[in-house]
């Protein structure tokens, strides 16, 4: 097929008016343009060649209850990484949820003691502690049999859930309501992502669908550089603790750079997990609240802070960076962490 130019070049050109040689002119921009974006598309996951190493993780957190504390483990576990999230076995990130009587979701926004709700890892499934109540154990296998599904939201995103059982509705209820009953226990059943994306994410042009996770905010993996968190606490008169960030990944840079990862394109943890990074994560109140004491900061810290420069385009100022992952491994406390090298 002759191309533009080799049409003009034979003859065509020379009785062309004004007007069709400027149509030919979109032409070729709406052909060449429908061709990146093509390009871009099929391109958009290829994984970097080369790799420089940034840092270590210094803490890995998993949250197997949304808004509860993370797994208490020894820094020496390994945890695999899956697109439904971070886990080990059964124990998934966010894979239970607590809901009210409405079937809407509860976080700790709204309830902070949720934080000290402690679940620790069993070999077939988890126990939960709080203040003041009785562990109460939770088996996985007396999750298989099929139940009626629970129609919920995730932040408006609709997704159906599992319900786990009265025992644990009446354990959650009297910790958080103090009440025995208005509360439910749910379990993400699915072995894969199956949400949409949340709407103020699905601009972004790497997120894909099964980045969502389970029951997480956006997706299924935060990674937190702590340099950006100790430049943040030199602003604050009460410095935050990392973990009320609630990322995944905790980085220790081997190069203090604050806010570096505003930069990034891809990461890999380890060997072999790889991750895309493909969104900001910006900030609700839940950062304000002690995981600690479990009670909001007076000032609104450090939330009012972020505010003052960290809020760029977006609606709520961003810390931290949203991934997806993009191959598989297994990760622990202390693995290296690479970034994609650039550098010519």
């Amino acid at each position: 097929m002759a191309t533009p130019s080799s049409s003009i070049s034979n003859g065509f050109g020379l009785s062309m008016s004004n007007k069709m040689l400027i149509g030919v002119g979109v032409g070729v921009v709406a052909v060449g343009g429908v061709g990146y974006l093509a390009y871009r598309h099929f391109h958009r996951d290829v994984m970097p060649e080369k790799w420089r190493r940034i840092g270590t993780l210094q803490r890995v957190n998993v949250f197997p209850v949304k808004s509860c504390a993370p797994l208490a483990q020894p820094e020496k576990d390994e945890y695999e990484c899956h697109m439904l999230g971070l886990g080990m076995g059964v124990v998934r990130d966010r894979r239970f949820m607590i809901i009210n009587d409405k079937n809407e979701m509860l976080t700790a926004r709204g309830y902070p003691h949720m934080l000290k709700i402690q679940p620790q890892q069993t070999a077939n499934g988890l126990i939960f502690s709080a203040p003041g109540m009785p562990d109460v154990e939770l088996d996985y296998k007396h999750l298989e049999t099929p139940g009626e599904d629970v129609h919920t939201e995730v932040w408006g995103v609709k997704v159906d859930a599992m319900h786990c059982g009265s025992r644990f509705d009446k354990w959650f209820s009297q910790f958080i309501l103090k009440s025995d009953s208005g509360l439910r226990l749910v379990y993400y059943p699915y072995p894969i992502p199956v949400r949409q994306i949340n709407a103020r994410l699905r601009k972004m042009p790497f997120i894909k669908r099964e980045d969502a996770g389970a029951f997480n905010d956006a997706t299924s993996y935060v990674l937190m550089n702590l340099s950006s968190i100790a430049e943040l606490n030199t602003r604050l008169e009460r410095p935050v603790d990392p973990l009320q960030f609630r990322g995944n990944f905790e980085l220790k840079m081997d190069v203090d750079e604050p806010y570096a990862e505003d930069r990034w394109q891809w990461m890999r943890i380890g060997e072999d997990a790889v991750f895309r990074v493909v969104a900001p994560c910006t900030r609700c109140i839940l950062p304000n609240i002690n995981v600690n004491s479990a009670e909001r900061d007076v000032d609104g810290e450090p939330l009012k802070t972020l505010r003052s420069y960290r809020l760029f385009n977006y609606a709520s100022p961003a810390l931290g960076i949203h991934l997806g992952l993009r191959r598989f491994g297994n990760v622990k406390a202390n693995d290296v962490v690479y970034i994609e090298d650039n550098r010519i």
